[in-house]
């Protein structure tokens, strides 16, 4: 009977543990925190303190009802967040007229999409075969596991 109340509490435990971590890694997209917001006290040196104090901080801004732990409700809404200043950085940066809209003229162009296109064009035809496209599926397919990274099948 120990162990059904035990388990559960372990659970829980590498839940919190997990997304308290993910929560100050931050997603892996974003730009990376500067060495000056690190240096806390300005010394050009980082220690591992500085480093504790800012994921600590981190933690504290998403704990908005201050008791120590983390929801499921505060780590959404620290995502939503998250999501509302990058759209918000990205509009201040691309809506060159200042309608409040993206255009798609306005919208920041893929910077490796010929690249990619030319990279999966493996007989260079200008066009990409179904055969091509599978290919190049399995070879990403492959590389994600080689770095433990799982693969949707959304295609």
């Amino acid at each position: 009977m120990k162990s059904a109340k035990f388990i559960p509490a372990i659970l829980i435990s590498v839940v919190a543990v997990t997304g308290t971590s993910v929560l100050a890694a931050g997603p892996k997209d974003r730009e990376p925190v500067s060495f000056q917001e690190l240096d806390a006290n300005g010394d050009g040196q980082l220690t591992q303190e500085e480093m504790q104090a800012h994921r600590a901080q981190r933690f504290s801004k998403a704990d908005t009802d201050g008791d120590g732990q983390l929801s499921v409700d505060e780590m959404q809404a620290a995502a939503q967040q998250k999501a509302n200043d990058r759209v918000t950085k990205m509009f201040e940066k691309h809506d060159a007229n200042q309608d409040g809209f993206l255009s798609d003229d306005e919208l920041p162009k893929p910077r490796r999409a010929g690249k990619m296109f030319d990279r999966i064009d493996a007989d260079n035809s200008g066009t990409i075969s179904e055969q091509e496209y599978a290919d190049a599926k399995e070879r990403m397919g492959r590389k994600h596991k080689k770095h433990g990274k799982a693969v949707s099948d959304d295609s």
